[in-house]
């Protein structure tokens, strides 16, 4: 974004998504008192809001993405609410939250297989990103052994589809080698 000055093929969703799920881990983390989880979070959430921020400052049109921004905060609020207000005994809030973080987390390592078919049909990575999945399998396996470490399911079993979709992708790119979908010939010198 900063070098083309432009969002041109760039989605807005997944930064609001991604930053839910920092927040929501941000407050799990909080509430377990794990500086672990509360420091890779908070810098995960102040990443994403720069992000967000880099995106509204070259979009176009700003009206989606504030809209979409202030029902983010809105179900966050909500949350805040319900985990808060509304369960008073520590330990189910801490349950419901971590259930909910981790359904949260399974949903977002499972989003970049929606163009499974897509990818079969055309035999085209181009959509994938191979530096992503390089990182999400190794974040992925990093949080599956901490959760391990600290016998904390409600890390571990959310990234054991993290390291599942990011082997998956990974036979997607040997399957169909980035290179070979290319629209042109080279041009012999």
């Amino acid at each position: 974004m900063l070098a083309t000055k432009s969002v041109e093929n760039i989605q807005f969703l997944p930064f609001l998504t991604t930053h839910v799920n920092n927040l929501s881990w941000l407050g799990y983390g909080c509430l377990k008192q794990d500086w672990t989880l509360i420091t890779v979070n908070t810098i995960g959430a102040a990443l994403q809001t720069l992000y967000i921020l880099a995106y509204l400052y070259y979009s176009p049109v700003k009206r989606p993405m504030l809209l979409q921004s202030l029902l983010l905060l809105a179900v966050l609020a909500a949350g805040y609410g319900y985990f808060t207000l509304l369960i008073a005994d520590a330990r189910t809030r801490l349950a419901r939250l971590g259930l909910f973080c981790s359904v949260f987390t399974i949903s977002m390592y499972l989003s970049p297989l929606a163009d499974l078919a897509k990818i079969v049909k055309s035999k085209s990575t181009r959509c994938l990103s191979f530096p992503l999945t390089i990182t999400t399998f190794l974040a992925s396996t990093s949080w599956t052994l901490y959760g391990l470490q600290f016998h904390d399911p409600y890390i571990t079993v959310p990234n054991v589809p993290g390291i599942v979709t990011s082997i998956v992708r990974f036979w997607l790119f040997w399957r169909y080698p980035p290179g070979q979908d290319k629209p042109y010939r080279p041009l012999h010198a």
